[in-house]
């Protein structure tokens, strides 16, 4: 109890307080749970391409077995995620979220980060939450390359003052 005690005390680094965040948190880790302890799948956000691709692709990369035979679950994955944040538009009445950010910059961040996961061979959600929750040392070796890419991007983009 003195833990989460103490995680509330530190609401203050958190621009929404710590309970939001935390509650995302457990959901994230229930929602994989139930989908491995249901599938003996481990969720993963990147691999949903590849098989999406395989209805309207003839192209032998995606039409791998496991591909096809695991886009009906990753289609109603995406689906969640994508329905899920507008639930919860809804429900906050937060509206939508925007940003000042031009359009090209959020095209070319997209791509790079498309080419990180098939580089990385997987995404943050199947590396950093299923992964590294599975003590996978490839997981851990990708989580570590994600965040420092991340922080050392950031460092550079403030450094060059670049501004959305």
């Amino acid at each position: 109890m003195s833990a989460f005690v103490s995680l509330l005390a530190l609401g203050d680094l958190f621009p929404r307080g710590v309970l939001p965040y935390l509650l995302g948190g457990l959901l994230v880790g229930l929602g994989t749970a139930v989908i491995y302890l249901a599938t003996g799948i481990i969720a993963g956000a990147s691999t949903f391409l590849d098989s999406t691709l395989s209805y309207v692709s003839s192209v032998e990369r995606f039409n791998r077995f496991k591909y096809v035979t695991s886009r009906g679950w990753r289609l109603v994955f995406t689906a969640g995620i994508v329905s899920g944040a507008a639930v919860y538009v809804l429900v906050s009445g937060s509206g939508v979220w925007t940003t000042d950010v031009q359009w090209w910059r959020l095209l070319g961040g997209g791509v790079l980060v498309g080419v990180g996961t098939r580089l990385g061979k997987g995404c943050t959600s199947g590396h950093g939450v299923c992964g590294v929750g599975s003590l996978s040392n490839t997981s851990l070796v990708n989580v570590a390359t994600f965040l420092g890419f991340a922080v050392g991007t950031a460092q550079l983009v403030q450094a060059l003052g670049v501004a959305p």
